[in-house]
């Protein structure tokens, strides 16, 4: 089997999508698979469907592609705001997209008209992480703009926190975006049909108890993937945490003393070095290194130290006396490590359990794929 390559359980996946949709439908709360950390991929995507999401989310354009060319019909909403330049292409591909320009929903609604189509806008607002959102005091101009304009269909209103500033959504600030919402409608006369509380890091929120409000969708990539907490980093209960592992292969194993001397040009790198300063370890280089994943975010095995990296490789100090050339050493990754290696083109990408490829695409029962673990 060829290496670098990326394991994947697909049942892994199922089961945590499945979990988690039980889990907040029973509060009223539906579920956006988003694939953006896997580069769009069918496969995965497939089995986020099979899991129960409502749909799928995406942040560029060439994965909604990915999707539509591999014969997925699902919804796909892009979740980041439109380019100007690719309004028609998102019209086409997409059935809604958040936003928060007018330049860019004019744009959208003009590519809408002429493609006979109405395309579906959902508004951010900014909520305190500083990224991408309207201002609350601006939203309900706009909203009453979009509203008003032909080729587009006001669906909903969303936020997004814990991605930029670290700002968490807790149960104040999702209490604002529910009373948010119905000033909007109050002011606009209308209802909003989707509100999107926002991502993964929602989910201590959400499972906590409290009150959800307006909000009845959250928008979920790296719990689904990983089965982590994106803000504690703690596994989530009954989930799996595994469903990817990165294989990488050993290329130099060498007994060799971890304080070799060395002159460091500036002494502040003598203070990267990990390893223990005495003793006698064998030091692996592997075939992969920054070019290919985010080498800071792989878990090392146990008995493993990183010691450090380059562009294409990576070096590992152990105790292990069964590593030699030709080996493999396997690495659990955390989201940032997962999009670069998911993105990297001379990673492999190895399926486990694919029941969808052995199904019919449109059969999307979870208590039918739920007796495949």
């Amino acid at each position: 089997m060829s290496s670098p390559r990326i394991e994947v359980d697909l049942s892994k996946i199922r089961h945590n999508t499945w979990t988690i949709v039980v889990r907040l439908k029973a509060l009223g709360i539906g579920v956006t698979g988003v694939t953006k950390a896997v580069c769009g991929h069918p496969a995965i995507a497939r089995t986020m469907l099979d899991g129960g999401t409502q749909g799928l989310a995406e942040a560029r354009l060439s994965n909604v592609q990915r999707l539509r060319k591999a014969g997925i019909t699902c919804p796909v909403t892009l979740i980041r705001t439109p380019m100007l330049s690719q309004a028609d292409d998102v019209v086409q591909v997409c059935e809604a997209s958040y936003n928060t320009e007018m330049t860019i929903i004019m744009a959208l609604a003009a590519a809408a008209i002429r493609q006979n189509k109405v395309h579906g806008i959902i508004l951010m607002v900014e909520m305190g992480d500083r990224r991408e959102g309207i201002m609350p005091q601006d939203l309900g101009e706009i909203t009453q703009q979009v509203i008003n304009m032909p080729g587009v269909a006001l669906k909903g209103i969303g936020t997004n926190l814990a991605c930029l500033s670290g700002i968490a959504p807790d149960a104040e600030k999702m209490q604002t975006l529910s009373t948010i919402v119905n000033e909007v409608e109050g002011k606009c006369g209308i209802f909003l049909e989707t509100v999107s509380g926002g991502n993964s890091a929602n989910l201590p929120w959400a499972l906590g108890g409290y009150p959800n409000g307006r909000i009845n969708n959250l928008r979920l990539g790296e719990a689904i993937l990983l089965g982590v907490d994106p803000l504690s980093g703690n596994k989530i209960g009954g989930m799996f945490s595994d469903a990817f592992t990165l294989v990488a292969e050993v290329i130099e194993a060498d007994a060799k003393s971890a304080s070799p001397s060395v002159s460091f040009p500036d002494p502040s790198l003598a203070g990267l070095r990990i390893v223990p300063k005495s003793g006698e370890i064998t030091r692996l280089i592997l075939a992969i290194g920054h070019q290919d994943t985010d080498v800071r975010e792989l878990s090392m095995p146990p008995g493993n130290t990183f010691i450090g990296a380059t562009s294409d490789h990576l070096v590992v100090g152990t105790k292990h006396a069964t590593f030699c050339v030709g080996s493999e050493m396997r690495f659990q990754m955390n989201y940032g490590a997962l999009m670069r290696a998911m993105a990297a083109p001379d990673i492999q990408i190895n399926l486990r359990h694919n029941w969808s490829a052995l199904c019919a695409h449109d059969a999307h029962s979870p208590s039918k794929h739920l007796a495949q673990f």
